[in-house]
């Protein structure tokens, strides 16, 4: 039997996307049953296609298109070309474009289906989420978002098995942004001082563990984001990240300059306010780290600082490690706990591969 053909269209080459491709060219060779055809890849400025579909390789797919791609097309007409491709089409956005999450029931009607760990489509507004899902069962296409929570942790794929096999989520808690659980671990750790808030924060930038401008780490919202989709999984039509509590780490005085750099030069005046925090904990023999919280019955979803035992499972982690625990009618008082790299190319990239082998599967 000869192999089944599909198309692959990759929108995004940055650090996610670049990994990936290079898994796809892995997975090209190494998957028989089924022939992995690439016929669309682009970038910000720039994409690669052939108005016959013909093949991209994908081995040199990034470097081509660096070298020799043209202004990409409106997303009207990426929908319009990818539609009308010869077999079935797999769009993999490794993107965090709000523009390109928008316009996913575009795609999925026309029986394109989608793989991304962008955030911004399911934690966008709940119409958005539900019009995603609609749209996939119209036109018979799938949209799979395993990276938007955990980068290549099972995150969303365990939610989703609880939910489906008939257990009863009551509570989600857990530690959910890498950035931030080094922060914690490196300014307030089980043992030992942790040094000033601000030296932390710039070297969490220094390393990259940090967005450019760090306050787009220390707002909260990337956490709320994430909470935002494992809510709805679970079943709480939670609106948006902006429904519920959702601390700022950033010192109000401090919301308006200019840019991150400007930020960082500032942020040692106001070392002060995180150390209070943190005295204040371990005047109760407990650290702080940064959660967020899902209570089913109550409907309360919550993010910011809360305080731990040493020995707690959040307070034990280490570098840039994320937590989630899952407790459930069937679990009992303890948790599903799934625990591990929660950031970074490589392993975010596994999730999205993963992802595709799941679309894969179901189209034999």
């Amino acid at each position: 039997m000869a192999p089944k053909q599909v198309n692959i269209a990759i929108i995004g080459t940055g650090g996610v996307g670049s990994v990936f491709v290079s898994q796809l060219a892995w997975l090209s060779k190494n998957s028989p049953s089924t022939r992995l055809s690439l016929c669309y890849i682009a970038m910000i400025d720039k994409a690669l296609y052939h108005q016959d579909y013909s093949e991209i390789n994908i081995d040199t797919a990034v470097s081509t298109l660096e070298s020799t791609g043209s202004p990409p097309p409106k997303l009207s007409e990426i929908v319009e070309y990818l539609a009308c491709a010869p077999h079935k089409v797999v769009l993999v956005d490794n993107t965090s474009a709000s523009s390109l999450a928008e316009a996913y029931p575009e795609f999925l009607k026309r029986g394109i289906s989608v793989i991304t760990p962008n955030k911004k489509a399911f934690s966008g507004s709940y119409e958005l989420w539900q019009d995603i899902f609609s749209s996939a069962k119209s036109g018979g296409s799938m949209v799979f978002h395993e990276s938007s929570v955990g980068a290549g942790m099972p995150i969303i794929s365990t939610i989703k098995e609880l939910v489906q096999t008939g257990d009863d989520v009551t509570r989600i808690e857990g530690v959910f942004s890498g950035t931030m659980s080094f922060l914690f671990n490196s300014f307030a750790p089980t043992s030992g001082s942790g040094g000033k808030w601000s030296d932390n924060v710039k070297k969490a930038k220094e390393l990259g563990f940090t967005e450019p401008d760090p306050r787009d780490d220390l707002n909260g919202l990337d956490v709320a984001r994430k909470l935002t989709i494992l809510g709805r999984l679970a079943g709480l039509p939670i609106e948006s990240p902006s429904s519920f509590p959702v601390q700022s780490l950033i010192p109000d005085e401090l919301k308006d300059v200019a840019n991150g750099d400007e930020f960082l030069s500032k942020l040692h005046d106001y070392d002060n306010q995180m150390e209070a925090q943190k005295i204040a904990a371990q005047k109760e023999g407990k650290v702080i780290r940064f959660v967020g919280s899902i209570e089913m019955a109550t409907k309360e979803v919550k993010v910011g600082l809360e305080r731990f035992d040493p020995m707690h499972p959040i307070a034990t982690l280490k570098g840039s490690d994320n937590i989630i625990s899952f407790y459930t009618k069937r679990y009992g008082d303890m948790p599903l706990t799934i625990r591990g790299a929660g950031a970074g190319g490589d392993v975010t990239a596994m999730g999205v591969t993963g992802d595709l082998l799941k679309i894969l599967a179901q189209l034999r």
